[in-house]
């Protein structure tokens, strides 16, 4: 059975991606990063999904990206933005070059326990603009994964970083993800939750409130 390491951070996305990953026959190994957010609360819908879709082997890797600032989801003396959705620009909720540090922590573990597709939940569609989740970063990525590794010297390695959401709209995502099994009332997506509600007012949670509403599915969230 391949291996692949899905990059899992407890939101919609990534759990439809560990479904996909598992539907399409990987033994999945799971990776989620505690890195300071201020939505911590995603890591324990981390854990849920991983349990939920049947995925043993899911880690938490602990990084301190919080210390670097920049952002409102790792500094509390910024603001989350709310209902902001479509401004101009670089909202205040990209963390600095995350993704890019996520997968290099995915391709780690990639290469320690021999697997060569890397999934993650990138999408350019229904997203609020993030620079690290287009498909030229994707392919850069992936290019660098293969000249960075082992995979150098050795031609029977051959990473690949696959980002199967990235033309869908997040109601197609929904969809797909409900065919697959996930339970979406496990996933946290807010970024700036009270408790166990979701703020409801996020680029997060109105790009998933849209996106129930145009999949015609219910929309399992509690939001305040």
């Amino acid at each position: 059975m391949r291996r692949a390491v899905v990059l899992l951070s407890g939101g919609l996305d990534s759990a439809t991606v560990a479904a996909v990953a598992k539907d399409e026959g990987y033994a999945v190994s799971a990776l989620s990063v505690r890195y300071g957010q201020r939505h911590a609360a995603e890591l324990d819908a981390a854990r849920a999904v991983a349990e939920q879709l049947g995925i043993e082997d899911h880690r938490i890797v602990d990084i301190g990206l919080g210390s670097l600032g920049g952002s409102a989801l790792t500094d509390a003396a910024l603001d989350v933005p709310k209902n902001a959705i479509g401004a101009a620009g670089i909202p205040i909720t990209y963390v600095p070059a995350r993704n890019t540090v996520f997968l290099a922590l995915a391709l780690g573990h990639a290469e320690v326990i021999g697997a060569q597709d890397i999934f993650f939940g990138a999408n350019a569609l229904d997203y609020s603009g993030y620079p690290d989740c287009r498909p030229a970063f994707r392919e850069a990525f992936e290019a660098l994964a293969n000249v960075a590794t082992k995979a150098v010297d050795d031609p029977s390695i051959r990473y690949r970083v696959l980002a199967p959401l990235m033309d869908l709209t997040k109601a197609e995502i929904i969809r797909l993800g409900t065919r697959l099994g996930v339970d979406y009332g496990q996933t946290h997506s807010c970024y700036d939750p009270s408790g166990a509600l979701a703020c409801g007012a996020c680029d997060s949670c109105l790009l998933r409130k849209k996106g129930f509403e145009e999949a015609g599915v219910p929309d399992p969230t509690r939001y305040a």
